[in-house]
Parts: structure tokens; sequence; C-alpha cells
């Protein structure tokens, strides 16, 4: 029976066939529109987007924002796997169903980050990790010592960390490990901190730590009644590791349009309807990337990618949540533009690629 039904979900169940580009109306609180009243090639715009959903890519949904409304929503079904899920299935996506975002929740966790601080509730990125864990103090090295907040949102702390590939990385072992802090601390010292650029979800987890111990709430409640409640977003879930904590750095699923929201919410400074919701001085300092990557000609800071555009002759700045899969959110302020993407290509570059392109096919059709 079990060989029957994974059969059925891998192979034979049934995927909806795709929708778009109309936005659809299901009273979540955006505002509907098409590409030209925006000032967007509609056709060009189709065309790009079409392309990419025609390809073998496993892409499944590309969203469109610009001026607070949504131009354009295309879903297909394709296969997936949820955190940690050894095999994928045969999935339906639509406007009411959630997707795995990845690792775009480290740039969500920054902004709760963000608004923590204002609170009172956080050390600031100039405070010294390992002065709010005295309990640390064992492995405590005056090199380890100097390491910076700051640092781990920037993914510039210096510690030896591997991410990402096949196997059991670094990463991966966070979701076992009960005391995580002192996990992430345990790593030898390969660079002094604020030097060079290295991906460590592990600092992400220490930043949704220092919010938990200083709101006194889990990390979802608190983005529950800070962030997501204030937006309208409802519909969403923070998948938890085996102690039953958050992952911060890779476990958050949202509805497409909802993480579009939070792109529009950075867009405009941190306001959302006229309340003030993120510090506009926090997203100012997100959007000013100190570090280059291994990525491109990638820029990174406050767990935030950065990289540039041509506009009419002109480069302009973006900016983006990146997820493993070809999970992308994309910012682009001088366009006041904001594009999401979801897929489930776990691991699979020609896909990343492929959704990396689009953010300049996009722009290439704006035209005012």
């Amino acid at each position: 029976m079990l060989i029957l039904a994974g059969i059925w979900l891998c192979f034979l169940r049934p995927m909806s066939p795709r929708t778009g580009p109309t936005p659809a109306d299901i009273g979540d609180g955006w505002a509907l529109s098409n590409p030209a009243a925006q000032g967007i090639d509609d056709a060009a715009l189709r065309k790009s987007i079409t392309s990419l959903l025609d390809a073998p890519l496993n892409v499944h949904g590309v969203v469109i924002e610009r001026h607070g409304a949504l131009v354009a929503e295309y879903y297909q079904g394709g296969k997936d796997r949820s955190v940690y899920a050894l095999l994928s299935t045969r999935q339906s996506f639509a406007p009411d169903v959630k997707q795995d975002i990845r690792s775009i929740g480290k740039s969500v966790t920054s902004l709760l980050y963000g608004i923590a601080l204002q609170e009172g509730k956080v050390p600031a990125p100039s405070t010294t990790v390992l002065a709010a864990y005295p309990d640390l103090a064992d492995i405590a090295t005056p090199e380890k010592k100097r390491i910076r907040i700051e640092d781990l949102l920037n993914m510039a702390n210096g510690l030896r960390w591997q991410e990402g590939g096949a196997g059991l990385n670094d990463e991966l072992r966070l979701f076992w490990r009960r005391d995580i802090p002192r996990y992430v601390f345990s790593h030898d010292v390969a660079a002094a901190p604020n030097t060079i650029f290295n991906y460590n979800g592990g600092g992400t987890a220490i930043l949704a730590d220092l919010i938990t111990r200083g709101s006194g709430q889990s990390l979802d409640a608190y983005a529950r009644s800070h962030l997501f409640a204030p937006l309208g977003i409802h519909d969403w879930e923070w998948v938890t590791d085996v102690h039953g904590r958050p992952m911060a750095f890779n476990g958050l699923r949202m509805r497409p349009r909802d993480l579009l929201k939070i792109g529009q919410l950075v867009l405009a400074q941190g306001r959302w309807q006229g309340k003030q919701i993120v510090p506009a001085e926090w997203i100012a300092q997100s959007l000013q990337p100190k570090f280059s990557t291994e990525v491109r000609d990638y820029r990174y800071g406050h767990q935030w990618w950065a990289g540039s555009a041509h506009w009419h002759g002109r480069s302009i700045e973006w900016h983006a949540g990146f997820g493993n899969g070809g999970q992308r959110l994309y910012i682009v302020p001088d366009l006041d533009l904001a594009i999401v993407t979801s897929a489930g290509a776990y691991d699979e570059d020609p896909t990343a690629i492929r959704v990396n392109e689009l953010v300049q096919q996009v722009i290439d059709c704006v035209q005012r």
C-alpha cells in the first residue's frame, strides 16, 4: 500500500494547469491592476514569464507588483518537497497555496530584528555576540569575542562554516542541535570578522534566538504579532526543528503574493497602509550591501542580496531574498517594483540562473 501511495504522489497525482496572467481577487488586501496601467509592456512581460514557465526548470509561479498593485500572477503545478523531505511529490499551486520560501526567511528574520531593536528587545548590531551568552565563556576565544551581531547580519563572522551542496553540512546540523549558539561558536575562526563573506545560516539562527530571548516570545509568535498580522498575512507557517523552534534560516512557508507584501513593505521604507511596521532606518541600512559574494557580482548585507540591472541606459540597483530551489523576492526601488518567483528545483543551478535572469527581463519591460 505504501508503495502504491508513493507512486501516486510522485508520478501519477494530477497537477494544476497554468493560470495567469490576471491576478486573482481573493480579498487579501491587494489592489489589482494590469501591466499597461502601471507602465509595463504587457506583451513583452508575458513573453518573458511564459518562457521561464515553459522551460523544464520546475518553476511554480511568478507574481509581480508595481506601485502597490498586483499586475501579473502565474502558477502551475510541479514537483516539490518540503524542508528535509527526501522525495519530491507532484503538487498543485494557486494564489491560496503556501509554498516553501527557504532562505528568504533569513531576510524576514532581519526585518524582525529591526523591529525588536526599535523596541529595545535585542542588542544593537555593534554589540559583540558573546556578550549576550556568558554561558559560552569556555569557548570564548579572543578572536570569537570580536564577532558582533552586525557580522552575523552580514554573513561575515569569520567562523569556518560549510553550507549547501550534498551531504550533512553545517546548516543541516542546526536542525538537531539543542544549544544553537554553542554549536555555531564551537566552529573554528577562519578569518577576522567583518572582512569576508561566508554564507552562514547559523548566524541567522542566533539572531532568531536573540529575538526570542529578548521578546519572551517564540520567533513565529513575534512574527505574527509584529509583522505578518499588520500586513494582513494570516495563512503561513514556520517549520520547526526537532526541538520545536522555528527554523529562521530556511523553514518559512508563505503564499507568494503574501511574500510580495514583504517586498512592498521594503519598497515603502517599512510602511504599510500608513503605518510604520519596520523602522525606516533599518530598511535603509538593509539596502546598503557590505560585502562582495562568490555569486556573480552580487553583494550582501543585513541578510539581503543585492545586484544591479540596466534600465534606459543607466544602472539601477535591486535587492533580494534568495531561497534554495528558485525562490526569489526581488525589490527594485528605482522602479517601485517587486517580483516573486517560486519553484521546486532544489540544488539545481540551471533554475537558479534562469530566475536570477528574470529580474533584468522584467525591468526591460518597464517603459516608464
